[in-house]
């Protein structure tokens, strides 16, 4: 297909989908076709219709083709980037249409947004649904399993242009505000297309986008104007609130702000949110709880694999000063007898996962005491995925698994495949280099199934790999869900 329908397809997206007005179609069609080094332009007779990803291939074919670019994921992912920008409006317009339907509702304004971050391809559409998500009941409710395909990985390109890469502190992380139009580079994903709506949080300056990965729907990201390390602390939890009082449709939570606990991003001061309930919002209270000095607050711990007490108050100011009691007696608890330090050799382990919603016209805070303390026996974390489950889930728990949702990692996809049909022809999982690591796995729950086909065995494995995960989080818990770890909460909540 030739370079000028290609151009003419993309500019008739963006006017189709309100990302560029009509008026600026000829402009649009200059930007283009500077990107390609190309002098002249013939209008088409007709406008192939194609969808976004066959257009942008395209495109992008052609720039290989004139040497533009290397013919390698990174940098095509780059130049696509670069050629949506063209279709964009500017920052400022982005934000005064948000204000002006938020005025509306803050719904609204979110929709307008969520909708412009995947027209722009910031959240690119076709390879997010390639993602494999179920559901897998369990006593706990039914938990959210995902493998990720969305994330590309680096081809080998790029990865040895990274290494050669002059090292750069611009910006400092993947979440500063100066992402905002940023071009990219072959260590640093291009954000050319990318948005970000100013918030004020708790007084000061915040940023509100989504999640270019989107693991749930309406996955966003609140983050500081500044470059600041993560804490959990009052301030915290004000910041929480004072987010889900602007957005009452949306749930918001925080990392843990200590390694292992803490999810992979602890250099800058974030949170995570949404429009999606999760099975830890489903999940009843266990065991109702008055702590002393909050009576008029109702408490209790919730039945969940992690060890949460769930807070409720009309009033968010009683949740934020009884999370902050709650969280500086269990910085400084230690119960031998149930193997929680709160600091050894210095290093201090007990923090919090705290999520934020708003139910009705009530306040709901959930309160996931976590400990990261290490033993030779289990390096990685003792409240952290045991060694037999690192086949399945090696990564630490953050935030979106401790509300339930697996986020599992793409080598899954294959080797489920190879799983299928090793386990179909009765091949010796051992003697492969591959599935080695499945072995005592499948061995243990095959005899469980008296019939196993090529009808059944998906459905087989994905429901194995959800008990697993659900194994992950019960050992990521700091008390398990046992009448002796019922007692030791309970021992934990009579110091409040």
């Amino acid at each position: 297909m030739k370079l000028y329908e290609l151009i003419a397809a993309l500019v008739q997206y963006g006017i189709d989908t309100g990302l560029t007005p009509a008026c600026e179609k000829i402009y649009t069609t200059n930007l283009l076709l500077d990107q390609f080094h190309e002098d002249d332009y013939e209008e088409p007779d007709a406008i192939p219709s194609l969808s976004l990803e066959e257009i942008l291939e395209g495109l992008l074919d052609e720039a290989c083709r004139r040497e533009l670019i290397p013919d390698s994921i990174t940098y095509r992912d780059l130049f696509d980037t670069r050629l949506m920008n063209c279709l964009m409006p500017r920052p400022s317009q982005i934000q005064e249409t948000f204000r002006e339907k938020y005025a509306v509702s803050p719904k609204e304004a979110t929709d307008y947004f969520y909708k412009l971050s995947q027209d722009s391809n910031y959240i690119r559409r076709y390879r997010v649904c390639k993602d494999q998500k179920w559901k897998v009941p369990s006593i706990y409710g039914d938990i959210d399993i995902t493998i990720n395909l969305s994330k590309p990985e680096k081809d080998p390109k790029a990865i040895a242009a990274a290494g050669k890469a002059k090292a750069s502190a611009y910006p400092k992380c993947q979440l500063c505000m100066e992402n905002e139009g940023y071009a990219g580079r072959v260590n640093h994903p291009a954000r050319e297309n990318h948005r970000i709506i100013p918030l004020t949080i708790n007084d000061s300056q915040w940023g509100f986008q989504y999640s270019p990965y989107v693991y749930y729907n309406e996955h966003c990201i609140v983050f500081n104007g500044q470059h600041t390390p993560m804490k959990i602390d009052r301030a915290a939890f004000r910041k929480l609130f004072d987010f889900v009082k602007q957005f009452p449709h949306y749930f918001l939570g925080s990392n843990a702000d200590l390694p292992i606990v803490g999810g992979s991003i602890l250099s800058h001061d974030h949170f995570q949110g949404g429009n999606y309930t999760f099975a830890m919002a489903k999940a009843p209270i266990e065991l109702p709880v008055t702590i002393p000095g909050y009576d008029d607050v109702e408490a209790g711990i919730v039945k969940w694999p992690l060890s949460v007490l769930r807070i409720r108050h009309k009033d968010e100011n009683r949740l934020i000063d009884l999370a902050t009691h709650v969280l500086d007696c269990w910085r400084s608890y230690t119960d031998e007898d149930a193997f929680i330090f709160a600091c050894t050799d210095g290093e201090p382990h007990n923090t919090i996962t705290p999520i934020a919603r708003k139910v009705g016209d009530t306040y709901e805070l959930d309160l996931t005491l976590r400990n990261n303390i290490t033993t030779e026996e289990h390096p990685l974390g003792v409240y952290h995925p045991h060694a037999k489950l690192h086949h399945i889930k090696k990564e630490n728990i953050g935030l979106i698994e401790v509300m339930g949702l697996a986020v599992l990692p793409s080598r899954l996809k294959q080797e489920m495949a190879l799983l299928k049909d090793a386990i179909l022809t009765g091949s010796d999982l051992e003697k492969d280099e591959v599935l080695q690591k499945h072995a005592e796995w499948v061995a243990e729950f095959l005899p469980s199934y008296p019939e196993i086909n090529g009808e059944n065995i998906d459905e087989i494995l994905r429901q194995e790999i959800g008990k697993v995960f659900v194994q992950v989080l019960e050992d990521a818990g700091v008390y398990k869900c046992t009448p002796e770890g019922r007692e030791a909460f309970l021992k934990f909540v009579k110091t409040l």
